[in-house]
């Protein structure tokens, strides 16, 4: 199966003001003590490996000793905004391990390692360039998902908690061979329902490295789902073929799975389930969904070229004028969800899940 095509280098959108207003009323844009540009100062660095001893391109940074506890202050300050009420009294239980940076990737990103030094639990958040793209695509995964996202905006800067999982990459070369039969049905399953999940949402991108796969332990037997991690191609590309994660070739091996272990009848079966979550979902997040959605129909957040490719293609799968008529993407989302919302029951909706391009 080909790899679909995608632009070379997606540009990073400002913050506009509209959208900074939709995040302060929801608390997502508020001052930070340390920009992104602050963590560039750093004097030296070495190279991260894993425990294989392979790169795992991200450097460990240093910064010169009259910055490092600005920095390691600031740092722990935004944790305890992100994490807790943002006052002071926890910083003094806290420790900053590790900041690593990582040139791959559009938003190249400091991941911060923070760990309580009173039970040496610790956990991750990353400092990234702002991009409104990505705001929009953590927003919708906060409303549209299974999963809740904390982040917050500041200017050019964006925080984002980590996500945990094992990434799918990984998983996939190292752990889908061993599963038991039960759990990989169980994983097709999820495969299924994350592509319809993503296409529905217009999420893009999603090689294997752009999502996490969670085990969850239940009772007798363990439960796989599937998380997405990566937000920056949200809206962006006009392909309709990038929104589904089943046409990379990096998830080849989840889509011979999904053939392998799923009848036709129970693909379309998981299909429909997820278009009616998520139209569910729409509707009880009716009103902060329009909210943003109002301010996402009049940003630009990709070329009138790949507005117009998208809706074309979208408009020959749902035959729904409306889509003719977009002139953003964000409208292209609006018209996208707003059929979803008022044909969810309709098992024909979308043919999101084919062996056929």
């Amino acid at each position: 199966m080909a790899q679909p095509i995608m632009s070379k280098k997606k540009p990073a959108y400002p913050i506009g003001k509209r959208l900074a207003t939709y995040l302060t009323n929801y608390s997502r844009y508020t001052k930070l003590p340390i920009l992104y540009q602050d963590l560039l100062r750093f004097v030296g660095s070495v190279v991260v490996y894993d425990q294989n001893q392979e790169d795992t391109l991200w450097i460990r940074v240093y910064f010169a000793d009259h910055e490092r506890d600005e920095i390691d202050y600031g740092l722990k300050k935004i944790y305890a905004i992100l994490h807790s009420d943002g006052t002071e009294s926890i910083i003094p239980h806290l420790s900053i391990d590790a900041i690593d940076y990582c040139t791959f990737g559009n938003s190249k990103p400091f991941r911060i390692k923070v760990r309580n030094v009173i039970n040496d639990n610790f956990t991750y958040f990353y400092v990234k360039k702002a991009d409104a793209s990505r705001v929009y695509g953590l927003e919708l995964e906060h409303m549209l998902s299974p999963y809740n996202l904390h982040f917050l905006v500041y200017e050019d800067t964006m925080i984002e908690e980590h996500i945990s999982g094992i990434p799918g990459d990984v998983f996939i070369e190292n752990m889908l061979d061993h599963l038991k039969p039960h759990e990989k049905s169980q994983i097709a399953k999820e495969f299924v329902k994350f592509n319809e999940r993503c296409m529905i949402r217009l999420l893009g991108d999603m090689r294997s490295y752009n999502y996490v796969v969670i085990p969850i332990h239940d009772f007798d037997h363990v439960e796989y789902k599937i998380r997405a991690i990566d937000f920056d191609q949200q809206s962006y590309e006009g392909r309709l073929i990038i929104y589904r994660p089943q046409f990379f070739k990096e998830n080849n091996r989840m889509v011979n799975l999904v053939k392998d272990r799923l009848p036709a009848s129970s693909v379309e079966q998981y299909k429909i389930e997820e278009r009616s979550i998520t139209a569910k979902r729409i509707l009880s997040r009716e009103a902060r969904l329009e909210q943003l959605l109002s301010v996402y129909r009049k940003d630009r957040v990709s070329s009138d070229e790949n507005v117009a490719q998208l809706s074309k293609e979208i408009y020959e799968l749902a035959m729904d004028m409306a889509f003719k008529q977009a002139k953003s993407m964000g409208e292209v989302l609006t018209f996208a969800l707003d059929f979803v919302k008022r044909n969810y029951q309709n098992p024909s909706m979308y043919p999101g899940f084919s062996a056929k391009k």
